[in-house]
């Protein structure tokens, strides 16, 4: 079955991507990778290189330590299905650090976030506890901190957008907060979202939210129900994170990629971007640059 792989410049350092493009070439033939074909993506910035076999990709790794890449079946590339983490992901921050610090509690609270996404703390643990720590919070703040601190991160919209309009379902999911998915999904243009729910008693956090908690299993849980209401099988569906929380997905998605990701949901994806904004995963399912829809 043929393969295909794709290198993406990494676009702080353009201008070593045909030597990199060169020495993969070079190391595919040392292996006697037969090259059937080549398409530019964007010029000068992505490539899809068709192979007639599957290459062994350690011997590639020091070449490719500088860019993007993903190796890949050539069937299936384009996605009917994703579903994305939020935080760090979708949006440049954690919701939960920054709310954290209208309670003068950022450093704490961020420390346990850290070692969570690293999968050195059980996450239900590490959820309550920060949830507690937002006790006494008014309301208001979760506006103050959508309006003041979130912002959508570089390629999201485009990334989503261009994958509905090719007919795929896309889905938020977040170990994080309704408030923030709800509306990051409209902005973005998600077809669903699915998070925690924080409670309140007169207008303040009671620093609990609704169980069960929103985690690695139910991102999972979310996953198969879609495939199977969508009736897809796995290799059709994309799931992209960036921490310990997201790896069951990662694993389970036909296309599990890591985004700018900790370690361990690094070794658990198929692929990674390390370098380049959201765009990059459409550039992994084959789409050119002239495809790319914003909305």
């Amino acid at each position: 079955m043929e393969n295909t792989l794709t290198l993406v410049a990494n676009p702080a350092d353009i201008a070593s991507f045909s030597s990199t493009l060169s020495a993969v070439k070079s190391r595919l033939a040392a292996q006697n990778i037969q090259l059937t074909e080549q398409n530019w993506l964007c010029d000068d910035i992505a490539v899809d290189l068709l192979l007639s076999e599957t290459p062994d990709i350690a011997p590639l790794e020091e070449v490719l330590s500088s860019s993007d890449y993903c190796l890949q079946k050539t069937s299936h590339r384009r996605k009917k299905l994703l579903l994305a983490d939020m935080d760090s992901t979708i949006i440049t921050v954690e919701c939960i650090d920054e709310l954290a610090d209208f309670a003068g509690l950022k450093a704490e609270v961020s420390t346990i976030t850290e070692r969570a996404m690293r999968g050195e703390l059980d996450f239900n643990d590490a959820f309550k506890s920060r949830v507690a720590m937002l006790k006494g919070l008014k309301e208001e703040v979760l506006a103050q901190t959508f309006d003041e601190r979130v912002k959508i991160m570089p390629g999201a919209r485009t990334l989503i957008q261009t994958m509905k309009k090719n007919g795929a379902y896309c889905a938020l999911v977040s170990g994080g907060f309704t408030y923030f998915t709800n509306r990051v999904r409209d902005i973005v243009g998600f077809d669903m979202d699915d998070a925690n729910e924080l409670l309140f008693e007169n207008g303040q956090l009671t620093g609990t939210a609704v169980e069960p908690i929103l985690n690695s299993q139910a991102k999972l849980d979310n996953l198969n129900r879609l495939q199977e209401e969508l009736k897809l099988e796995a290799a059709q569906s994309a799931a992209i994170g960036d921490g310990a929380n997201d790896i069951p997905m990662i694993e389970a998605a036909g296309l599990g990629v890591a985004y700018h990701a900790k370690p361990a949901a690094q070794a658990a994806a198929d692929a990674s971007i390390r370098f380049g904004d959201l765009t990059t995963l459409l550039y992994y399912q084959g789409y050119k640059k002239s495809e790319f829809f914003e909305g």
